[in-house]
C-alpha cells in the first residue's frame, strides 16, 4: 500500500500545483477555457485581480494583462497645416487598460502590438485634424498646449475615443515639430533672399549717405580754402601796400640813398653771370657811384 501512496501524493501535488495561478501586482487576469473567454452571470468578461486563484487543470488557462501605464512612442509623422504646409510631428501618448475584457476582445486576445497600431492610428487621425485647422505659427509658438489638450480630450471622450478599445489615454505630448528637408531648404532660401535684399538696401543707403557726407565735406573744404586764400591775398596785398608805403616814405626823405641802392641792385643783376659783358663809357651815368669823388 505504501508503494502506491507516494505516486498518488505526487500526482495530487502536481494536480494541485497546476490548479493554482498567480496574478501579480500591476496585472489583471482573464480565464480561458478551451481558449474561450470565461464570463460571469452578466455575460461580462470575468477579470481576476492580483492574488492566488484556482483553475481546472488542462481545461483552463490564464491570460495576464499589464495594468500599468504604458508609453506609445513612434517615429515622426507628416501632417499638413491649414496653409497646406507639411510638418514632421514627433509625439507620444501615455495610456493604460481601463476595460480589460473589451481590450482583450478588441485587440485579438490582448495583442499589444495590435493595440499600439490601433492607438497610433487614432492618435494620428486626431493630430491630423487638429494640425489641419491651425497655421504653422500657431502650432510652433502659439497653441501647442491647446493642440495637445484637444487631442487628449478627443481620444478620451470624442468621436475618436479609445474607450472602444478598452484603453484610457492619460496624456498626449508633442515632443518635436520640424519642417521636411525640402520645405526647410525652400524657407531657408527665401529667408536668405530677404536678408540679402535688406542688406543690399542698407548698403545702398549707406553709400548714398557716404556720398552726401563726402560732397558736403568737399564743399566745406573748398569754401574754407577759398576763404583762406582770399584772406591771405588780402593780407598779402595789405602787407605789400604797407611795405611799399614805408619804402616810399623812407626813400622820399633820402632820394640819393634810394638812387644808390637801385644802382647796387643793378650792378648785382648785371654782373651775376660769368660771361656778362657790358660796353659802356667810363664816365657813364651807370658807373656814377664807382667813380672817384
Amino acid at each position: 500500500m505504501r508503494k502506491y501512496l507516494t505516486p498518488i501524493v505526487i500526482v495530487l501535488a502536481l494536480v494541485l500545483y497546476s490548479s493554482l495561478v498567480v496574478v501579480h501586482e500591476g496585472s489583471r487576469g482573464i480565464m480561458l477555457r478551451f481558449g474561450k473567454v470565461q464570463r460571469d452571470v452578466d455575460n461580462k468578461v470575468k477579470i481576476y485581480s492580483p492574488g492566488l486563484h484556482f483553475k481546472l487543470p488542462i481545461l483552463d488557462s490564464m491570460k495576464l494583462l499589464d495594468a500599468r501605464i504604458k508609453t506609445l512612442d513612434g517615429q515622426a509623422d507628416r501632417f499638413v497645416t491649414v496653409e497646406k504646409k507639411d510638418l514632421l510631428v514627433d509625439s507620444y501618448v501615455k495610456w493604460r487598460i481601463s476595460d480589460f475584457g473589451r481590450f482583450y476582445t478588441s485587440t485579438g486576445g490582448g495583442d499589444y502590438t495590435q493595440a499600439s497600431n490601433l492607438l497610433r492610428r487614432k492618435l494620428n487621425d486626431r493630430l491630423r485634424s487638429e494640425i489641419g485647422s491651425r497655421t504653422i505659427k500657431d502650432i510652433v509658438s502659439g497653441t501647442r498646449g491647446e493642440l495637445m489638450a484637444d487631442a487628449k480630450k478627443s481620444l478620451s471622450t470624442g468621436q475618436d475615443s479609445t474607450a472602444e478599445l478598452g484603453i484610457e489615454v492619460i496624456d498626449v505630448r508633442v515632443k518635436q515639430i520640424n519642417l521636411p528637408d525640402e520645405v526647410s531648404s525652400s524657407i531657408y532660401q527665401r529667408m536668405r533672399a530677404e536678408r540679402d535684399a535688406v542688406a543690399r538696401e542698407h548698403r545702398s543707403q549707406g553709400k548714398e549717405k557716404a556720398a552726401f557726407i563726402q560732397a558736403d565735406v568737399d564743399r566745406k573744404v573748398t569754401l574754407i580754402t577759398a576763404n583762406a586764400n582770399k584772406t591771405a591775398q588780402e593780407l598779402r596785398g595789405e602787407g605789400d601796400a604797407n611795405a611799399a608805403k614805408l619804402y616810399s616814405d623812407a626813400f622820399a626823405h633820402e632820394t640819393e640813398f634810394y638812387s644808390f641802392l637801385r644802382s647796387l641792385k643793378a650792378y648785382e643783376n648785371s654782373f651775376s653771370g660769368a660771361e656778362n659783358m657790358m660796353i659802356l663809357k667810363p664816365n657813364s651815368e651807370f658807373f656814377r657811384y664807382m667813380q672817384a669823388p
